[in-house]
């Protein structure tokens, strides 16, 4: 860890600006593919996808308090892409939840960091996800259990394509247009790649925001790249521009994103990284890294 970025680290409790938001994804990048391929298992590109999406949420936007994890008043997060775990392990970690060097029993026996996150058993996770499709609708049920209890949090759900294949999400969004939840927003992390294939080889979704806008729900005017933090806090923007629930943002983003040879690869949504490929994208990643702290 080089000493800019430890000391952004050190500091989790300010609002960091598009630049640092930016070095953070980089290197946490570097530490979700450093601990998969040591572990030899997890889940490498749906988690680089969304690396930019969580760290701009946690080191910029969302209440929460990491000393008390289950404090009633904080906003909720849901990675209804549970498979895309190591990502909100690796931002849980650093943002406080436990400590970093706990990454590192990923998947043991016993472990707190089981393959999909489990809020049973680890700090900071808002609800148990694997199963693709429910987040939107436990989520749902969290927005409205605000409404109820006269309390102000917001519900974030991060799906991908996959989720929204899954009819169970669908009737989520036909609900919560109907209930009109407030501060309750899907999080599209759009990467276009899933298991076997391609979204458009499996099940394709467009005109993806044009259905959403059918359903009765607000979407963002564009669809923004899931990889510039400036565009994502473009959106965060947007978010508390007006009261019209609920609301939608489609972030485009690339499946395994920052190695090359991973990038849009549905190979790669599960596959072990191997010596050769972790000596070859490791040098990605660390270059990556030092340009966007070039930058601050």
């Amino acid at each position: 860890m080089s000493k800019r970025i430890k000391e952004l680290l050190s500091q989790p409790g300010r609002t960091f600006n598009a630049d640092e938001l930016s070095a953070l994804a980089a290197y946490f990048r570097i530490v979700m593919f450093d601990t998969l391929h040591d572990r030899g298992t997890g889940h490498w590109g749906g988690a680089a996808s969304s690396a930019e999406l969580t760290t701009a949420l946690y080191f910029n936007r969302i209440s929460i308090d990491p000393s008390n994890p289950r404090w009633e008043d904080r906003d909720r997060v849901i990675l209804s892409k549970g498979h895309a775990s190591m990502n909100l392990y690796t931002i849980l970690a650093h943002r406080g939840f436990f400590p970093v060097e706990e990454l590192s029993s990923f998947r043991k026996l016993d472990s707190r960091l089981q393959g999909h996150p489990c809020m049973n058993k680890l700090p900071g996770v808002d609800m148990s996800t694997g199963a693709l499709g429910h987040g939107l609708s436990v989520g749902l049920g969290m927005a409205l259990a605000a409404r109820l209890s006269k309390k102000n949090w917001w519900t974030y759900v991060i799906s991908g394509e996959g989720c929204l294949n899954e009819g169970q999400s669908w009737e989520a969004i036909m609900s919560a247009a109907k209930y009109k939840s407030e501060h309750f927003v899907l999080m599209i992390d759009y990467n276009k790649v899933q298991l076997d294939g391609t979204e458009d080889e499996i099940m394709p979704l467009g005109p993806l925001a044009d259905k959403l806008k059918a359903f009765g729900w607000n979407v963002a005017p564009k669809a923004c790249n899931g990889h510039d933090t400036k565009e994502i806090l473009d959106s965060f923007a947007w978010m508390d521009s007006d009261d019209v629930w609920p609301k939608a943002v489609i972030y485009d983003t690339v499946k395994g994103k920052g190695v090359s040879f991973t990038e849009g690869k549905n190979t790669w949504h599960g596959a072990v990284i191997d010596d050769a490929s972790y000596a070859k994208g490791i040098e990605e990643l660390k270059s990556d890294l030092s340009k966007k702290e070039a930058a601050l």
